[in-house]
């Protein structure tokens, strides 16, 4: 899961880069990813999940659900397979510094690498700490209320390294970030 945070990271970074021609709108932004990994173990972890949830009881599942939602968490797109979404808040002030929140509280995740070429923004990732990470990824500015792109990031396992390829697209959904409180 903290690949995961990572390339959350990644995807709330490229606001700053992409905002040089084009400020993104400050409010609700829900980003969602799918992903797809070299061994499948990641996709077979998600379908146990979507199992065990679908087997609780309405009360329990609803509890869950609610707690993910509660945290901005909820799954991927609909019908391209293994997936998660995040809802994160822009702050106005954010959005005019260009920067953006950071979902990686230990800041294990930095960019190393940044070029830009019109709407579209190419990076370079490495994660540090417990769980090493290198990646990169490409993505294109649609508007200023909508964004998507591909993620690809190596990670180290146990006794191999694991590949994952993600697809994402970012949307804004409102002015007003309701319960989703802003990230630092």
């Amino acid at each position: 899961m903290k690949t995961v945070t990572c390339v959350t990271t990644l995807l709330l970074a490229l606001a700053g880069p992409a905002a040089q021609a084009q400020q993104l709108r400050p409010g609700l932004w829900e980003h969602q990813m799918t992903m797809k990994t070299g061994s499948g173990e990641l996709e077979a972890a998600m379908a146990q999940m979507q199992a065990q949830l679908a087997a609780m009881p309405p009360e329990k599942r609803k509890q869950i659900e609610e707690a993910m939602k509660a945290q901005g968490m909820g799954t991927g797109m609909p019908g391209a397979g293994p997936g998660m979404s995040l809802k994160v808040c822009l702050t106005p002030e954010q959005a005019a510094r260009n920067e953006v929140p950071q979902s990686d509280p230990d800041g294990q995740c930095k960019q190393t690498q940044m070029s830009r070429s019109g709407k579209t923004v190419k990076f370079k990732m490495e994660c540090t700490g417990e769980r090493k990470a290198s990646g990169e990824g490409e993505f294109t500015l649609i508007s200023d209320k909508e964004h998507q792109g591909r993620i690809r990031i190596t990670s180290a396992r146990k006794s191999r390294d694991e590949t994952m390829e993600m697809q994402t697209r970012a949307r804004w959904l409102a002015a007003d970030c309701g319960d989703v409180k802003p990230r630092p």
